[in-house]
């Protein structure tokens, strides 16, 4: 077999592969797979820098499959390339319930070689922004002799049609992040049809106007995909190549045609497919020496992977001590202490400020001691108060700031955090406000998905914001965020409860946390620091009652102050009345039965007070319960006008639980 025939022979696996974990499951999207089987083979076998027996090598390039329903040419991928987390059965069971090949790639679903979660077009291309933009920071800090990576990505029409697609390519272009190389499935063809039915972009011209080198080749000619990249690797700037294909390459007669796209091609056709490409071997088999030649590419980074370990060995003891920390994600041992000590101060010198203000005040104290976190802003720093004085920006000539404006693009700046993170070695953090969480919200559920450690820094968390009125006033918000699996929704109190949020949040390894802090003032709620972070438990009492309590009552961030105004009330009139601070859901509601029971209480009135609506308060106050809260959109004025306007008081409180006390005629 001669060099030319096996590397056919090489893509030719991946398509007969693909089609075959298609018709087993009989659902599934063949069509990429066999159009992109040829790109894909030129960049393993050729310029891809990966150790198939070591998935986490730190300095290994990485490969994100954005068009995620192609998802059997990455599954293919890792089996052929010898992958030992996956096997051929595994590649038969594709899309069957409890697999390790899901219907689109999951970043943490037991495959080592998946770098993200994909599917959602445009999330893929938009996270490996972040992959790029983790890779620079790094090397800035610790030098190209640990760090000297490319990120690759495979996107497809839909992903250049989202609209975070165009946030994505934008940022990429001002910051030239020129290790970031996009391969464009050109195959002209969507669900409905034609592409022509729906778009007709210039994606050249346009990526670079974006300030992109961009260039278009053969997708189906190995050695024009090839001068592409060679061409991408030595420019200044990210690249796209723009990759012309056929969907369902060799497919007798659903090649070129949406048919090819999202569902199996059938007995019929699969066969003439693998008969025009010259594929013999029964289903699931690949033939001796083209899987050989795989594996062969599979091993070929251990001499790579070798000379990069004899570099961090060499490396000085206190760049390489750091170096492995970030990337085992262990914390600095002062850290702990830092926390301890501002609670301290806190309550020491009760600042009656704003929780963003707080928030800055924590960043302040701890930046030293987490130089792993680089956070950032939307477009809003001086209202999300998120840049604090030791942090220099991040610009497209130094890399070594740990601040990042990332434009007004709070979709792509969510999902840019996403690939920081999954990455390793940086904790991202991103600022904007909590009602444009809508505008991001997709991409918080890839990074819950994912178990991505990020922290959204969510500012203007209620009708508590003012005069900007309903546009700016989250309503629904926080019910609909705590409604997300793996997601930690923080609302702190005051000054003490941003700081222990912020712990939570930078020891949080699972998982994505947000923070909501207000624009307004707050009087303090703690007054004991105590060596015990009690937002961890989700919740707990902040003010007791003085004997045995009639009333519970349970609030989030600003309404705690609400709630103990209320409590003073209640107890002016003998009514014996506990408050108790609810900062997160998820954490109060992961504790056993027991311990939950004993935060709750046993009061005859349970009534829960927050600037929100009531969905998921029932499950701690119960269906009986009294909520105070918001029943509709809110209004532009003062903010203390609005909560008096809405019914937000502590009268309105007060009033609220006695009426649940009267008993019911």
């Amino acid at each position: 077999m001669t060099n030319d025939d096996l590397h056919k022979g090489m893509a030719n696996a991946i398509r007969a592969l693909s089609i075959d974990g298609v018709e087993a499951a009989k659902s599934g999207h063949p069509g990429l797979p066999m159009g992109c089987a040829q790109i894909v083979t030129t960049l393993f076998t050729r310029f891809l820098k990966f150790d198939a027996s070591n998935a986490h090598w730190p300095d290994r390039d990485r490969f994100i499959l954005s068009a995620g329903h192609g998802s059997m040419l990455l599954y293919s991928l890792l089996y052929l390339t010898g992958y030992p987390d996956i096997s051929i059965d595994d590649l038969k069971h594709f899309r069957q319930v409890g697999s390790k090949t899901p219907g689109h790639p999951e970043r943490g679903h037991l495959l080592s070689g998946v770098e993200t979660t994909t599917g959602p077009l445009g999330q893929g291309i938009a996270t490996s922004v972040g992959f790029a933009l983790a890779e620079r920071i790094l090397a800035a800090r610790f030098g190209a002799a640990l760090v000297d990576h490319h990120t690759y990505v495979l996107a497809s029409d839909g992903d250049l049609m989202e609209g975070i697609s165009q946030e994505a390519i934008a940022l990429a272009g001002h910051l030239k992040l020129n290790k970031l190389i996009v391969f464009h499935d050109n195959n002209s063809i969507t669900i409905d049809g034609p592409i022509s039915l729906s778009d007709s972009v210039d994606q050249v011209a346009r990526f670079k106007a974006c300030g992109w080198n961009a260039l278009s080749v053969d997708g189906l000619d190995g050695e024009a995909v090839a001068k592409a990249i060679e061409t991408a690797q030595a420019s200044d700037r990210p690249t796209l190549i723009d990759c012309k294909t056929i969907i369902g390459y060799g497919a007798p007669t659903k090649a070129g045609t949406s048919k090819a796209h999202g569902e199996a091609l059938g007995p019929e056709e699969a066969a003439g497919a693998k008969k025009n490409l010259g594929w013999t071997s029964p289903p699931f088999e690949v033939p001796a020496d083209i899987l050989a030649a795989w594996r062969d590419v599979g091993v070929r980074g251990k001499a790579a992977r070798a000379d990069w370990e004899k570099r961090l060995a060499a490396a000085d003891a206190a760049t390489r001590a750091e170096f492995e920390r970030r990337v085992e994600r262990q914390p600095l041992p002062a850290l702990h202490e830092a926390f301890d000590a501002l609670k301290r101060k806190f309550i020491a010198e009760k600042p009656a400020v704003a929780t963003r203000k707080s928030s800055e005040m924590t960043l302040e104290a701890v930046i030293p001691y987490v130089p792993e976190l680089v956070i950032g802003s939307a477009d809003l720093t001086p209202s999300n108060n998120t840049k604090v004085k030791p942090l220099e920006n991040i610009t497209p000539q130094d890399f070594s700031g740990r601040y990042m404006h990332f434009g007004i693009r709070e979709h792509g700046m969510a999902a840019a955090m996403n690939g920081m993170s999954l990455h390793g070695g940086i904790i991202p953090a991103g600022g904007t406000f909590l009602v444009f969480s809508d505008y991001c919200r997709p991409s918080i559920r890839i990074a819950a998905l994912s178990h991505a450690q990020v922290v959204y820094v969510f500012t203007h968390d209620s009708i508590g914001l003012g005069e900007d009125g309903p546009t700016h006033q989250p309503i629904e918000h926080l019910a609909a965020l705590r409604a997300m699996p793996n997601l930690l929704v923080l609302r702190p109190a005051d000054a003490v409860e941003t700081a222990e949020s912020w712990q939570i949040a930078l020891g949080h390894k699972n998982g994505p946390v947000l923070l909501a802090l207000t624009r307004q003032n707050l009087k303090p709620a703690r007054t004991e620091a105590g060596k015990e972070n009690l937002c961890a438990q989700g919740a707990y009492e902040v003010a007791p009652a003085s004997g045995a309590a009639e009333i519970s009552l349970f609030a989030s961030g600003s309404e705690i102050e609400i709630a103990l105004a209320a409590r003073d009330l209640l107890e002016a009139k003998g009514h014996k009345t506990r408050v108790v601070s609810v900062p997160c859901f998820e954490l109060f509601l992961a504790r056993d039965a027991a311990s939950r029971a004993k935060v709750v209480g046993n009061a005859k009135v349970n009534v829960a007070v927050e600037a929100g609506v009531r969905q998921g308060w029932d499950e701690i106050i119960g269906s009986d319960g009294g909520f105070v809260g918001m029943h509709s959109f809110g209004a532009s004025g003062k903010y203390k006008d609005l909560y008096e306007h809405f019914g937000i008081t502590p009268e309105k409180v007060a009033e609220a639980a006695l009426t649940k006390l009267q008993p019911r005629g």
